[in-house]
């Protein structure tokens, strides 16, 4: 699989489980290594900053895109290749999907499975066709993951869950696809 630029949504949050940052390090330092450039929203906490840091260590390409209502909140990140600043969630999300090649979902919150249900979303309606990877860290999806093949059985999907998301559980799989 050939990317130049990759969409990573994540928590701007560590978590309790300090494995779900050290999988955002370890991707980042993939990534720089491959030359692929870093899509995210921008922050400089938790999993979010994890990722961004790894990628600056090792010279990798960082653009943060992030609403002007969440410059503190999310407390942009101020030494990234390039910071984007947009008026609304919304702006942000579509910048996010079209910037990037493929997009993968780390552990986050209320905010991370919003961009994920919209890119899914997206996907399925044909305005995009960009894959979708889910990095099931320590069994963080599980849940979901199950939830999305019931909707498959009850007959709410138009495809197969796994026509939409590709699960991995560990950054070593995805490093294999990028082989």
């Amino acid at each position: 699989m050939d990317l130049s630029a990759l969409a990573v949504f994540c928590g701007s949050k560590s978590g309790n489980n300090p494995v779900f940052e050290s999988a955002a390090r370890e991707l980042g330092i993939l990534m720089a290594g491959k030359g692929i450039t870093l899509i995210y929203g921008g922050g400089n906490k938790g999993i979010m900053g994890a990722i961004a840091n790894a990628m600056l260590e090792r010279d990798g390409r960082v653009i943060g895109i992030i609403p002007e209502i969440l410059t503190e909140w999310e407390a942009h990140h101020r030494g990234i290749t390039e910071l984007i600043i947009v008026e609304s969630m919304h702006v942000r999300k579509k910048m996010l999907y079209e910037k990037c090649d493929a997009a993968i979902i780390l552990p986050g919150g209320f905010g991370t499975l919003d961009e994920l249900f919209e890119m899914l979303t997206w996907n399925q309606l044909n305005i995009h066709n960009k894959k979708i990877f889910i990095l099931n860290t320590d069994g963080f999806y599980d849940h979901l993951i199950a939830h999305a093949k019931k909707m498959e059985q009850e007959g709410f999907l138009y495809d197969r869950i796994e026509e939409r998301m590709i699960v991995l559980n560990k950054v070593c799989e995805f490093a294999a696809l990028l082989a």
